[in-house]
């Protein structure tokens, strides 16, 4: 009875045994390579097959999904003799099962290799100046090296980034002197285009004040000659008016009467003002005689005072 359940359990294991060498389930963008008697048979996509037990074996599995890929740091060499410590990430895609399995003992090995000389060969042609700004053209030039060499892997390198460019600590001291050199240069040269502007707005607000006062100035006296202008012009109007009046009042009944009083009583007037203004005093003979003398200047007046025809007349 034991040896039937020993037996028993080894034909039980036998057959789980031959189901699993049998049964093989694919997962989703996996590919296995399928080996018979130690020769490549035929590559399995997505899906259940069966297999010979004993004789097929799944020799590789392959995941075609995008691999990322970590390339350690390493130390680069740029044209100016700088050392640099460099690491990156490639990403990478199996294409070919086949290929990848016996074009190649280990793709991941030799893609991490290539990638890491192709990247020193890149940074050697460059100055470390360069070397931050030129990183585009660094990945480029990786991937292009990459990609024509895995091609005979079975493998498509899709992209490699660089991570970390870490120079060594004199070179940062001397980079970061550079950049306050450059901050100070910046702010010394931004101060001074400010200083610039404000002279020249200071210049041109003074410019345009003058212009401004020179303007109101010159209206000023425009004003103040027009302003004399009208007042000579109304004077002379006034003026003229008024001997007009005289005149009309001179043709009038009585006018002339009037004006000879008025000059006689001027002419007395200015006698009396000229002894108080001053100690000399050139004076007529007969000034004592004040009614003679008004009556003198009363006849000189009225003589002047008559008309022409008249006057002819009494000459003839």
């Amino acid at each position: 009875m034991d040896s039937f359940l020993v037996g028993l359990l080894v034909f039980a294991a036998f057959v789980i045994l031959v189901l699993v060498k049998t049964a093989v389930v694919v997962p989703q963008r996996s590919e296995y390579v399928v080996e018979r008697l130690g020769k490549y048979r035929a590559t399995l996509a997505a899906g259940f097959h069966v297999l010979i037990p004993f004789i097929d074996k799944v020799a590789y599995r392959r995941n075609l999904k995008e691999e990322p890929l970590d390339i350690p740091s390493q130390t680069c060499i740029t044209a100016d003799n700088v050392t640099l410590e460099v690491d990156g990430v490639l990403y990478m895609q199996v294409v070919d099962s086949r290929l990848s399995a016996y074009g190649i003992a280990d793709y991941h090995f030799a893609a991490m290799q290539l990638a890491q000389t192709s990247l020193r060969s890149a940074i050697g042609k460059i100055t470390l100046d360069n070397t931050f700004e030129a990183r585009e053209s660094l990945n480029r030039q990786v991937v292009d090296a990459l990609d024509e060499a895995a091609q005979n892997w079975g493998v498509k390198v899709l992209r490699y980034e660089i991570r970390d460019i870490q120079p060594p600590t004199s070179v940062l001291d001397s980079m970061e002197k550079q950049m306050k050199a450059e901050r100070d240069k910046r702010a010394e040269i931004a101060r001074s285009e400010g200083e610039r502007q404000a002279k020249i707005n200071r210049a041109e607000g003074e410019k345009a004040q003058a212009i401004a006062l020179s303007e109101g100035e010159k209206m000023r006296r425009i004003n103040e000659a027009e302003g004399r202008a009208q007042e000579i012009l109304k004077v002379a109007q006034a003026s003229a008016e008024g001997i007009r009046k005289v005149a009309a009042a001179l043709n009038e009944v009585g006018g002339r009467d009037a004006a000879n009083l008025e000059v006689a009583q001027k002419y007395v007037e200015q006698f009396g003002h000229l002894a108080k203004a001053g100690n000399t005093l050139i004076i007529p003979a007969n000034l004592a005689d004040v009614p003679s003398m008004v009556a003198t200047v009363m006849a000189t007046l009225k003589t002047d005072g008559k008309p022409e025809s008249g006057r002819q007349r009494e000459t003839a």
